[in-house]
């Protein structure tokens, strides 16, 4: 059974960079054909998909979030992890990390096995 857990701070200051981690387990993050996103939804902007870190390393990024975003991964501890610096109040949502499946060229299964979610609030 998959299975994917978020971790990180809940409260992150104005200006800071938030970073969180998201632990997998029943599956090797380096499994082909998988895609390992970070999404997160807030009452204001809804559902928004940051970026995901492929089976192979390769990642790719929503153009909103380009400038400010780093996914990558430990692939020791089958973890992979969201940087977003610069945040504002503005980026206080729930922060999921979710598993795509893929065929090695296109992402054929969006989002099949979700984490439960983690609240971060950006508040001094």
């Amino acid at each position: 059974q998959v299975q994917l857990q978020e971790s990180g701070p809940g409260l992150v200051k104005p200006s800071a960079t938030l970073s969180l981690t998201c632990t997998v387990s029943g599956v090797a993050i380096t499994s082909n054909y998988y895609y390992w996103s970070w999404i997160r939804q807030s009452p204001r902007r809804g559902l928004e998909w940051i970026g995901y870190i492929s089976y192979s390393g390769s990642y790719t990024y929503n153009p909103s979030f380009r400038s400010r975003t780093s996914i990558s991964r430990d692939t020791t501890k089958n973890q992979f992890t969201l940087q977003l610096t610069s945040v504002t109040p503005e980026d206080t949502a729930v922060y999921y990390c979710a598993r795509s499946s893929g065929d090695g060229t296109y992402i054929t299964i969006p989002n099949d096995v979700w984490g439960q979610g983690t609240q971060v609030t950006v508040s001094s």
